[in-house]
């Protein structure tokens, strides 16, 4: 059985071609080779439950040339535990045959089938034709047999399963497996500054070059020693943050200036052993450091499974002692064999026992998206695999509030029985009668739907689901928000993905609330105190920095738990916040994002970052700050008047407003490529003229260097040349997009010998340079064109002259501009287009290698990678910590905060920081305060009342604040403060602040200065007013 998805579709990917609308994200992470590769492989995924069906839905995302799957087992109820392709009425049929259809839809690129056998053992040769064979809840008597022929044929084997909180993966990529990126980090470069006669090599001005010891690297631009320039990649020693040794350099020449140096990536090869040899010897890959000793024991509890399992027929039933017992006594005589001897802990494999039958759709979610990485790996050769195992589990999310027994945890032929048989059937009572909030319905925001519907989170009497997300669906999100089909392009993300997922599990249908807005401070009327006072936790799905800020202080203030999670390609982390025990999302800052100075860009750039920067800040200047100003003239009476009060910047932007309105106002599209074909002159070609007229290739510095040295790059003007695709690239976008800023149509069927017939008749005039015009040579120096704080104009005739020039606004009334608004993900509205041609321009200008636009695009859109593996996985370890906080665990040991990197792979697990405390010396001595979560709350009483209250606590208010308002100083004559001690707190801040206080507002926050007992300034919380 063969199922595709649209013909129309696949039709467009013809010649190895990847659709960059719908893989882009994708393609940032794993690049364009990598994702042919995957391209052209075909893969097996056997066992269709949970864990099954995951990977194989990360997969058909990924996009591989098939997809083939196989398990002829009939659907059991149990199984929509964590099976989100099964619906109740699919139970008894073959899980394979319901689920392909469904995971064919996913991707039209992928084509699905199902693999009719009823053992895929019959017939091993039929296995020849996959690249890769995934196996999942199968025998290990049937692992053993494929492994082995796939071993000998070249086959690579990726082998997982859970059982309850505990997983593990196995992989075998054969011997001599290539890997061509380890870690799909981009290669490092950098400027040389020296390099000595012992091969020492320096990073100019004291840069970190980022290189580690055995790492390659070659060289360009190399002066002196010229050999070096485009010679084998060498291999390097780290002899400290700025030098590196690159070995013997004898016979190479005396250095003499410049260089770049760029590292190279090699590859590595890896030998990978059999299954049958792994069993005995493994070499695990530890995935949790604080459980160095778990998974040897656990190699031998999940073979104590299978032998327990082919013995009975079934696996060891829910909490039962007695099938404990057995697996525990196999798993100790697995211990004494082998050259290795295991100490158990016989808890820890009890537990396995009890929890086997265990289906959890988080467990299915982290090792679906680990599976599914590994997968991909191996047709790729991109990222570095896991050597052999890994083992995991999150038996910190086990209940501490609720009994567990066999008769709790025993199935009653319910949907959620994979879970009732971990938790037990009271944790599942608690999880349905929750009130959850997510913020964000994108990539984790989908994954975080689909596991709270099947563990059943907010289906009963009290549950409720809230989901806010003001973005509509774009082709872009298909490839990694698995909730949405092409048919849902330009519907809410929120609606579309409450629909999907009642469809999943209809016990949420009526409760899931969606909200179209925004989650900030202008929509605090729509999420009003009575909205978050009500919920029980928050879930961050957002990839916005501010907004996950503003949601971590509406929890801090809200008092409110809050999981947080974030991806970044193969990168991944989940922060749990806890009120009154850890800090919080905004206690810890990411750097600042990266800027170049300003004379860097305007004169000097040396890396195509620069350039695109660069161009990025030409198309404000041409298409987006000039429009707004016209517009600003029109609308506003006084314009100009306030305009000329700004000194400094009154030329520029009355020059603007005379060219954008009398001299360069175009009245037709010929017009615009005109205006473009001028740009283009005056960037690449007058503007560099006049860079080298103050700086010519040949001159000095103060101390007799070369100008044109290290980080400077000495130019060349270009010549236009209408053949040159970048050149006419350049004029094409500039003059649509300088047609959309007058509203003129443009003509996108014109030939492209039109523009040719118009650029060659025009006459560009010929350029001197100015000798009055200065350049700033460092970002040391002072600019000596920034705004002095007078008119730059000696001449106030010449300005009025050209204010007398514009026309006056009333004689344009109706007329105006459309600025552009800057939008990378549509492909034909020239903005990339615009970009991509003007920095490559500026960078041929320089010779700087040059980026295509897929890279462009990357840069200037600021593009976050995603792929659907992390996003499952990073999901996976969310439920699992909000496991714990539905329990209501105190203990901040039990919470693990997770960092992981599935490109290397590594697994960084860690306890929350603890919340910052302080103290201060109260009437009744020491008073220990949470600095992060607690605050003084009081009621609406009188400024006097206010003062007493905490005199009477030890504290002496010396200064009380609201906003900006200074309510109250201890230094304020008694004059001053005769009228307000009698006010009510609330009517002194609606005095002072001459405000009233929002009708949807129920408190106001304080902040005080405060001296305790001691005659000390002490720093305290904030007060709350509470308003009623």
């Amino acid at each position: 059985m063969d199922i595709d998805g649209s013909a129309v579709d696949v039709g467009q990917l013809k010649n190895g071609d990847i659709d960059e609308s719908l893989y882009s994200r994708q393609l940032y992470v794993l690049g364009h080779e990598a994702m042919k590769r995957m391209g052209s492989s075909h893969v097996l995924v056997a066992g269709l439950r949970g864990l099954g069906v995951e990977i194989a839905k990360n997969i058909a995302l990924a996009g591989v040339k098939s997809l083939t799957l196989f398990d002829p087992e009939p659907a059991a109820v149990s199984d929509l535990s964590s099976q989100f392709f099964l619906h109740p009425d699919d139970v008894g049929k073959p899980r394979a045959a319901v689920t392909a259809p469904r995971v064919a839809e996913l991707n039209a690129y992928t084509p699905v089938s199902v693999y009719q056998s009823k053992s895929l053992t019959e017939n091993l040769h039929d296995l020849r034709r996959y690249q890769v064979i995934v196996l999942t809840g199968m025998s290990l008597k049937d692992q053993l047999v494929i492994s082995d022929f796939a071993h000998a044929k070249g086959i690579f084997v990726i082998v997982a399963d859970i059982y309850g909180l505990f997983g593990f993966i196995f992989t075998d990529f054969g011997k001599q497996f290539a890997i061509a990126d380890p870690t799909g980090e981009n290669p490092v470069s950098g400027i040389v500054a020296a390099i000595d006669s012992e091969g020492l090599v320096s990073a100019l001005d004291e840069t970190r070059h980022g290189l580690e010891d055995g790492d390659y690297v070659t060289f360009s631009e190399v002066q002196g020693m010229d050999a070096l320039n485009n010679s084998d990649p060498r291999k390097i020693t780290v002899k400290g943050p700025y030098t590196f040794s690159i070995g013997d350099v004898s016979g190479l020449g005396e250095y003499k200036r410049g260089g770049l140096y760029t590292q190279v990536k090699m590859p590595k090869l890896v030998d990978f052993q059999p299954l049958s040899e792994q069993l005995q010897k493994p070499d695990i890959l530890i995935s949790d450091f604080a459980k160095f000793d778990r998974p040897k024991q656990l190699h031998l509890g999940f073979q104590a499974l299978h032998a327990f399992r082919d013995k009975h027929g079934y696996l060891p039933r829910p909490h039962s002692d007695e099938d404990a017992s057995q697996v525990f006594e196999t798993a100790q005589s697995l211990a004494g064999q082998g050259e290795d001897k295991v100490e158990l802990e016989e808890k820890l494999i009890r537990e396995l026992s009890y929890q086997a039958r265990g289906d959890l759709s988080p467990m299915a979610a982290f090792f679906g998206g680990l599976a599914a990485q590994e997968v991909l790996k191996s047709v790729s050769g991109k990222f570095h695999p896991i050597v052999q195992w890994l083992y995991f589990d999150s038996l910190e999310s086990l209940p501490s509030s609720v009994e567990r027994s066999e008769e709790l945890c025993k199935p009653t032929n319910s949907r959620y029985d994979g879970q009732v048989a971990v938790f037990g059937a009271k944790f599942q009572e608690k999880l349905a009668n929750v009130n959850q909030f997510l913020v964000g319905a994108g990539a984790i925001g989908c994954e975080m739907l689909k596991s709270w519907a099947l563990i059943g989170l907010a289906t009963g009497p009290n549950g409720k689901i809230n989901v806010a997300d003001m973005d509509q669906i774009e082709k872009s999100n298909l490839n990694r928000q698995f909730l949405f089909r092409p048919k849902d392009v330009g519907k809410l993300k929120s609606d579309c993905a409450a629909e999907a997922v009642q469809s999943m599990n209809p016990e949420l249908k009526g409760k899931i609330v969606t909200f179209r807005d925004r989650v900030g401070p202008e929509t605090e009327h729509v999420f009003t105190e009575e909205f978050w006072y009500g919920l029980d936790g928050v879930t961050n799905a957002l990839d916005n920095m501010d907004a996950r800020q503003y949601v971590d202080r509406r929890c801090v203030f809200f008092r409110k738990p809050l999981v947080d999670s974030g991806t970044l390609g193969t990168k991944g982390n989940s922060q749990v916040v806890l009120p009154r025990l850890t800090e919080s999302y905004s206690s810890s800052q990411d750097p600042p994002e990266q800027s170049f100075p300003q004379c860097t860009l305007r004169s000097f750039p040396n890396k195509i970052e620069h350039t695109i920067a660069w161009a990025k800040e030409k198309f404000h200047q041409y298409f987006v700050g000039p429009p707004e100003t016209v517009n600003l003239y029109i609308q506003q009476s006084n314009y100009v008047e306030q305009t000329l009060k700004q000194a400094g910047n009154e030329i520029p932007t009355i020059q603007s407003l005379c060219d954008f309105l009398v001299t360069e106002k175009p009245l037709n599209f010929d017009d615009c490529i005109m205006w473009a074909r001028h740009q283009f002159e005056k960037e690449y070609n007058n503007a560099i003229q006049q860079l080298l007229y103050n700086f010519p290739k040949d001159s000095t510095t103060a101390s007799g260097a070369p100008f044109w040295s290290g980080p400077k790059r000495a130019p060349d003007p270009l010549q236009f040349d209408a053949s040159n695709l970048t050149h006419f690239g350049f004029v094409k976008a500039t003059a649509n997009l300088h047609a959309f800023n007058y509203g003129i149509e443009s003509d996108e069927q014109m030939s492209d010998a039109h523009y040719r017939e118009i650029l060659e008749n025009m006459m560009i005039p010929e350029f001197s340079p100015n000798p009055a015009v200065k350049i700033q040579a460092n970002e040391n120096e002072p600019d000596p064109n920034a705004p002095n704080g007078g008119s730059n104009f000696d001449d106030k005739d010449e300005l009025q002259n050209l204010v007398a020039s514009l026309p006056a606004p009333g004689s344009i009334a109706g007329f105006k501009l459309h600025p552009v608004e800057f939008e990378k993900d549509d492909d034909t509205n020239h903005h990339i287009d615009f970009i991509t041609a003007a920095s490559n321009l500026r960078a041929q200008n320089y010779a700087i290698a040059e980026a295509d636009r897929h890279k462009t695009k990357f840069i200037a859109g600021k593009i976050i990678p995603a792929i659907a593996t992390t996003t499952a996985l990073v999901t996976g370890l969310v439920v699992l910590e909000l496991y714990k906080i539905i329990d209501g665990k105190d203990d901040i040991e039990q919470y693990k905060n997770g960092f992981v990197n599935l490109a290397l792979p590594f697994f960084g697990f860690s306890e929350p920081i603890a919340s910052p405390k302080g103290e201060y010396v109260g009437t009744k001595g020491k008073v220990t305060i949470d600095k992060l979560w607690d605050r003084f709350e009081v009621e609406d009483v009188t400024l006097q009342e206010f003062l007493v209250h905490f005199k009477e606590l030890g504290l002496d208010v010396m200064m009380l604040s609201s906003g900006v308002s200074l309510l109250y100083a201890s230094f304020y004559a008694p004059s001053k403060l005769k009228d307000r001690m009698g006010l009510k707190l609330s009517k002194l801040v609606e005095t002072i602040s001459k405000k009233a206080i929002p009708e949807h507002q129920h408190n106001v926050i304080f902040e005080m200065t405060v001296e305790d007992q001691t005659g000390e300034d002490v720093e305290v919380p904030y007060v709350m007013l509470k308003l009623h």
